[in-house]
């Protein structure tokens, strides 16, 4: 496992996103538990993208500008509406005075969403693997699998941290309405922009 792999790693993990979004989100409105199980999820929400760069699924994206587009669109919507949902302060990103239980299942469903409707995923990881697989490596998929593994543990240990770190301070945000209001809107506007990025993207 070569070092520089190991810090592109870290760096393209703790760079905000959509995932570290949702996942300091639920630490602040439902506590470290379920920040825990929204950093899992978004974990194995890698996990379609990695399959799709190591079959070569991501070439086809790379190379269909409509296949993109209709993708990339979709994504853009449904980040709006996860923007929308938190200003109503009723969505699954909403931040709530008290600690509400959600089913894992729906949670589940939000974060494929989050990660599937993003095309630029599965294209990285078809930037991104083969950089640290030389030619004519013996069982080469076995390593891009083991790569992806490590990345995918790197993932899970960073989004874990926010999301602790966001329900240690939960007590002060909901003690203090203008702060719960700020975050909402901060929350928001993080999912508008990351919208308006993604939007703007090209193959």
């Amino acid at each position: 496992m070569s070092i520089e792999f190991l810090i592109t790693t870290l760096i393209v993990v703790i760079s905000p996103g959509a995932g570290a979004i949702y996942t300091i989100a639920t630490g602040l409105g439902r506590g470290g538990r379920a920040s825990l199980w929204a950093a899992l999820f978004c974990t194995f929400g890698i996990v379609p993208h990695m399959l799709a760069a190591i079959t070569g699924l991501a070439a086809v994206l790379h190379t269909s500008a409509l296949a993109f587009d209709i993708i990339k669109y979709l994504g853009v919507a449904y980040l709006l509406y996860m923007a929308w949902s938190t200003l109503r302060e009723s969505g699954a990103l909403s931040v709530e005075a008290r600690q509400e239980k959600k089913r894992l299942g729906a949670m589940a469903a939000e974060v494929m969403l989050i990660n599937l409707l993003n095309p630029k995923l599965s294209i990285f990881f078809f930037a991104f693997l083969p950089q640290f697989v030389p030619t004519g490596t013996p069982n080469a998929v076995m390593r891009m699998l083991e790569l992806s593994g490590v990345f995918m543990a790197m993932t899970f240990v960073v989004f874990a941290l926010y999301g602790l770190f966001a329900a240690a301070i939960r007590g002060q945000v909901m003690s203090r309405p203008a702060v719960l209001t700020w975050m909402r809107r901060s929350f928001a506007a993080a999912f508008v922009m990351l919208g308006a990025k993604l939007a703007l993207t090209q193959r």
